[in-house]
């Protein structure tokens, strides 16, 4: 009895189906790309650069050692209790100013803050110094930024609303609608940008032994 031979598949065209899939999915399939902290880096002064001498009492000093412990002004701080304590020092409003021509300069009239002279004098001038250590984790860090980054946004939505009645975030978004053409929302975002802006500052990490 003769054995009956079996059919055979052509699987010729296999290949070509696999390779137009594995291009479809490539092409269709979005991946996740983390995002970091947008930090603009300073440009290296030029020779004979003096820095200009701050004051103590300007300078907001934060360390996160290597057991991830937040200090502030040296002295311990929850990470909840960061933001308002950053609000409290950039809003403080401390700088008396100087009488030029019979006018006051160097006083700000919008802050909201104690006005204490052992504060800043002025957010113009409040500057934000965030220490690490090499052992530190990114992630607390990261929590550090965030709340720095909220004092920032609650100060300027509150400015804005007061004066445009609307918040910063709803000013910005406005003007971004308006494909950055509307000069009027333009000079609007940019006096809320220069009230109160962002100097945060990250001095050299510290060396875990």
């Amino acid at each position: 009895m003769s054995r009956k031979e079996l059919p055979e598949i052509n699987a010729g065209s296999m290949a070509d189906i696999a390779f137009l899939l594995l291009i479809f999915f490539l092409v269709t399939t979005t991946m996740d790309v983390d995002s970091g902290i947008s930090k603009k880096l300073s440009e290296k002064p030029p020779e004979g650069y003096v820095p200009p001498v701050i004051k103590k009492r300007n300078i907001f000093e934060i360390n996160i050692n290597r057991n991830n412990e937040l200090l502030v002004e040296e002295e311990p701080m929850k990470i909840e209790d960061l933001k308002e304590a950053t609000i409290k020092f950039i809003d403080n409003g401390g700088g008396l100013g100087k009488l030029i021509d019979g006018v006051s300069t160097g006083e700000c009239d919008y802050c909201e803050g104690a006005r204490s002279t052992a504060s800043s004098d002025h957010p113009n001038k409040a500057i934000i110094s965030v220490q690490s250590d090499r052992g530190t984790k990114y992630g607390m860090y990261v929590e550090v930024q965030n709340e720095l980054l909220k004092a920032y946004s609650e100060l300027r939505n509150r400015l804005s609303l007061k004066k445009y009645n609307m918040t910063y975030t709803e000013l910005e978004q406005a003007y971004k609608d308006s494909n950055r053409s509307d000069e009027e929302l333009k000079e609007k975002v940019s006096d809320i940008k220069t009230s109160y802006p962002q100097i945060i500052s990250d001095a050299e990490p510290t060396s875990a032994n």
